[in-house]
C-alpha cells in the first residue's frame, strides 16, 4: 500500500496537470459513470491530501475521495490519450493531460461536510503544515500499545506506512515493541519532525531514503540496496543481512499482521528480546 509520501505527491501531480481548467471526466469501467456524468466539464478547483487519502475539488463543492488501498494504480500521460481499457476507474482528460486511476479501494464522490469527518477520524499527518503531533502525542502517552503498532494506526498518525516505521524508529534507537506510554516526550517530538523530514523527502524524490549521508553506500564502501521499493533503508525488508551500524543480524517478526524489522542491537529492548 503505498505511504503517505505518495499520496501527497500524486496530489502535486494532480494540481500541476488540472488545476484551475475544466476537466474531462469518465469512467470506463463503469463503476463511477453516474459521479463522472455529474463532474465531467467542471473545473477542478483544488487537490487535497491526508494520511493515504487523495481529495480532487470540483466547483460547487464536490470532491473525488481516492484511497488507492493495496492495488490501486494511478498513472499520467500527455494527449492524446489513449483508449482506455476496462480497468480505469476513472479517467481525467484536458486539452495537456490525463490521468487513469484503476484498482482503487475506494473512489467516491463526496460532499465538504462529508470530506471533513474524513478528516476528523484520521491522526495528523506530518506532512500537513496545519498539524503537529500533539494530537498523536496525547494519544500515544497514556497507550499500553506497542510504538510499532501506533504508528500503524491511521487513527493516532495518518500516512506512516510500514517502511516509515520501521526506519524511523531504527534511526531513534527505539524498540518496536516498547509501549506507547513509555516513550518520552522528548522521543516523541524527534520522532514527529523526523517522519515529516524523511516523507517530505520522500514527496520530492518520489521514493524513500532513510539512511543518513555517512551510512550511504559510498561513504561506507558497500553496494547499493538493489529492491524494487527503491531507496537506501536500514531495516526494512533486511532481515537477517548484517545491521549497517554495528553488524548485528537484522530481525524480522509478524506485528498487527505486518510484517516488522528491526535491529536488536540499536533498538536494544529492557525485557532482553
Amino acid at each position: 500500500m503505498p505511504e503517505g509520501h505518495t499520496i501527497h505527491r500524486l496530489a502535486a501531480d494532480h494540481h500541476e496537470r488540472f488545476a484551475g481548467r475544466p476537466v474531462r471526466v469518465s469512467s470506463p469501467q463503469g463503476k463511477f459513470s453516474d459521479s463522472a456524468a455529474l463532474l465531467d466539464g467542471r473545473v477542478l478547483t483544488g487537490v487535497d491530501a491526508h494520511g493515504k487519502h487523495l481529495f480532487l475539488g470540483f466547483e460547487g463543492s464536490a470532491w473525488v475521495h481516492i484511497h488507492l488501498g493495496l492495488f490501486g494504480k494511478l498513472g499520467f500521460g500527455t494527449v492524446p490519450a489513449p483508449p482506455p481499457t476496462d480497468t480505469v476507474r476513472l479517467r481525467l482528460l484536458n486539452d495537456s493531460h490525463h490521468a487513469d486511476l484503476r484498482g482503487p479501494t475506494t473512489c467516491a464522490l463526496i460532499t465538504g461536510p462529508e470530506k471533513r469527518a474524513i478528516h476528523d477520524r484520521l491522526g495528523p499527518d506530518p506532512l500537513r503544515a496545519d498539524e503537529d503531533g500533539e494530537r498523536a502525542w496525547l494519544r500515544i502517552a497514556r497507550s499500553r500499545v506497542t510504538v510499532a503498532a501506533l504508528l500503524m494506526d491511521q487513527k493516532v498518525v495518518a500516512g506512516v506506512g510500514n517502511v516509515y516505521r520501521a526506519e524511523v524508529l531504527f534511526r531513534h534507537g527505539i524498540d518496536p515493541y516498547r509501549a506507547g506510554k513509555d516513550l518520552t516526550r522528548a522521543e516523541w517530538d524527534a520522532i514527529w519532525a523526523d517522519l515529516g523530514v524523511l516523507m517530505r523527502e520522500g514527496v520530492r524524490n518520489n521514493r524513500i531514503d532513510t539512511v543518513r549521508p555517512e551510512h550511504l553506500p559510498e561513504a561506507m564502501g558497500r553496494p547499493p540496496r538493489v529492491d524494487d521499493h527503491g531507496g537506501e533503508v536500514y531495516v526494512y525488508r533486511r532481515a537477517r543481512q548484517a545491521c549497517h551500524i554495528c553488524g548485528t543480524e537484522i530481525r524480522t517478526a509478524d506485528l498487527a499482521a505486518r510484517n516488522l524489522f528491526w535491529c536488536p542491537a540499536c533498538q536494544p529492548s529492557a525485557a532482553g528480546r
